[in-house]
């Protein structure tokens, strides 16, 4: 019998012990059954402070299906799910519930210039991105501005991200938000002999 297996975006395979190792840090970390965000930002080790914390209370807001403040396994799993296995709609969904920080149903420049800048401080201190060396936050932001918003009021709703996205590689490489746990995961079992 082999070895179950879920494919991830890139190709890489996740096994079943992956997951089940997941599984445990979740439980370990929470073992009320909930994350917190507190607990969402010690989980990923993310520094309460750092440059990815702004960041990452966006995501955990995206990942609050209901709203309640804690995100629960199947709120875990489902996000997992889009960012394993999620087609680039989907991703792109969840994306834009990352941006649109009030969730009022569209992200206005304010809310795109605060998800840029978390995006740019992240991977600045990873060297990841060029264009966020390059170009300040707000020609970041206006050059997406420029490509997405098709009506020009200076609100992106849910449609024109979609479309722009569609429209211009660039554009989709900063808005999708590629999350990628499974590599999170690989280098917590590196550094962890009990992962």
């Amino acid at each position: 019998m082999g070895q179950a297996s879920t494919s991830t975006q890139d190709g890489e395979e996740m096994d079943i012990i992956t997951l089940q190792a997941m599984y445990r840090k979740f439980v370990t970390e929470c073992p009320s059954g909930v994350l917190f965000l507190h607990e969402f930002k010690k989980f990923f080790q993310i520094d309460p402070t750092g440059e990815a914390s702004d960041f990452a209370e966006n995501i955990f807001r995206a990942f609050d299906k209901n709203g309640d403040e804690t995100i629960d396994f199947l709120e875990f799993v489902a996000a997992l799910n889009i960012a394993f296995r999620g087609s680039l709609e989907h991703r792109l969904r969840w994306s834009f519930k990352v941006y649109d920080k009030d969730g009022n149903g569209y992200v206005d420049r304010r809310e795109l210039q605060e998800i840029v800048d978390s995006i740019c401080r992240i991977q600045q201190s990873c060297r990841s991105n060029p264009d966020c060396q390059a170009l300040s936050v707000e020609e970041i932001s206006e050059r997406i501005l420029k490509v997405v918003d098709s009506d020009g009021d200076g609100q992106i709703t849910l449609e024109e991200f979609l479309e722009g996205a569609q429209r211009d590689e660039w554009v989709k490489n900063m808005l999708k938000l590629d999350m990628n746990p499974y590599a999170w995961v690989l280098q917590q079992r590196r550094k962890s002999s009990n992962f």
